[in-house]
């Protein structure tokens, strides 16, 4: 609880909890251990703008500050939802930057950064040696004064998940695809009957360990199944679309809306497209090369794991572990 104890911070100051959690002490603790560390990096990046500040450069530097793949918490990271790919973002350049301050609602990917400092670089690449760059500078959006939607940016994004973790028969991942257009998300899972955030028996090891985890964990043991593990834990259907505007936390899967029946068809069909474009092996049926590639961390770990092995998991908790037992109850 180092973030009450070390920060000074109170429960109260948790503003939002998503609607995948529940609203209690634990959880809120949790956030409030998770603010901690961003203020702890707060307090870096302060110190590094004053760094440049002092020896002048601070207006001729390129600040982008963003995360990786959502907070280390069930049905965030890992995930293929909103709060796992709407990641934050800010960037400060006082000489490239028109009118700062701006808050921009187009979209963008990791795959912008590269041509922003390179074209801010003042580097060709149409004529360097590289290889080509897939993603859109940002430049044209510095030098205008528009805010919202600029629409000098993406009108959509294309997320996708392979495999981010161990601990499944086979060494096997969970593929998703998707779309992210007009506030709304649509999804594709190619390997539904697979655990998305990991084997039970194996302790979900695409879900760091944390009191959230142990909660929702520790919750469905006494109440299988229960809605919050469901949520964080449990088995998705082939696809999902979420209005992201009215439910952020995607908890509401409208695919069987009916009223939406034509967006999710214009969504699905765009997602598709695009992705045999980029040739995908997803759409060829050769989706299976993802599964078989080698991890650097050692094979079969299901595998060893159920013959006896304990492996090396520092990044979950023993407590995790479902038991036979248990997995079975679970009848999934």
């Amino acid at each position: 609880m180092s973030g009450n104890r070390l920060g000074k911070r109170s429960l109260d100051e948790v503003d939002h909890i998503p609607a995948f959690y529940p609203d209690n002490d634990t959880i809120r603790h949790d956030f409030l251990d998770y603010g901690y560390e961003i203020e702890y990096f707060d307090s870096h990046l302060g110190k590094m703008i004053e760094s440049l500040e002092k020896r002048g450069q601070l207006d001729n530097t390129i600040i982008i500050v963003t995360s990786d793949n959502g907070m280390p918490f069930p049905r965030i990271k890992g995930n293929a939802y909103e709060y796992a790919n709407h990641l934050p973002l800010a960037i400060m350049w006082g000489k490239g930057i028109k009118n700062p301050g701006r808050v921009i609602e187009d979209y963008v990917s990791f795959i912008d950064y590269a041509p922003t400092i390179l074209e801010a670089a003042g580097v060709d690449v149409s004529v360097s040696k590289m290889q080509p760059v897939s993603g859109i500078s940002l430049l044209p959006i510095f030098n205008s004064e528009l805010d919202k939607l600029t629409g000098l940016g993406r009108s959509h994004i294309l997320i996708g998940k392979e495999r981010h973790d161990t601990g499944r028969p086979h060494d096997w991942g969970y593929p998703i695809r998707g779309i992210v257009k007009d506030g709304f998300i649509y999804l594709k899972n190619f390997e539904a009957d697979r655990w998305p955030a990991g084997h039970p028996l194996t302790g979900y090891l695409n879900t760091d360990g944390s009191p959230t985890k142990t909660w929702i964990i520790n919750q469905n043991r006494k109440y299988p199944i229960d809605r919050y593990w469901e949520l964080s834990f449990g088995k998705r259907i082939d696809e999902e679309f979420y209005n992201i505007k009215e439910d952020p936390s995607c908890v509401n899967n409208l695919i069987n809306d009916q009223s939406k029946i034509e967006l999710i068809s214009a969504m699905r069909n765009q997602l598709m497209n695009e992705l045999a474009e980029q040739e995908d092996p997803r759409m060829s049926g050769n989706g299976s090369v993802f599964d078989n590639y080698p991890l650097t961390g050692g094979q079969g770990f299901f595998e060893k794991f159920m013959e006896g092995d304990s492996g090396k998991t520092g990044w979950v908790n023993k407590t995790d572990f479902e038991t036979r037992e248990f997995y079975q109850q679970l009848g999934q």
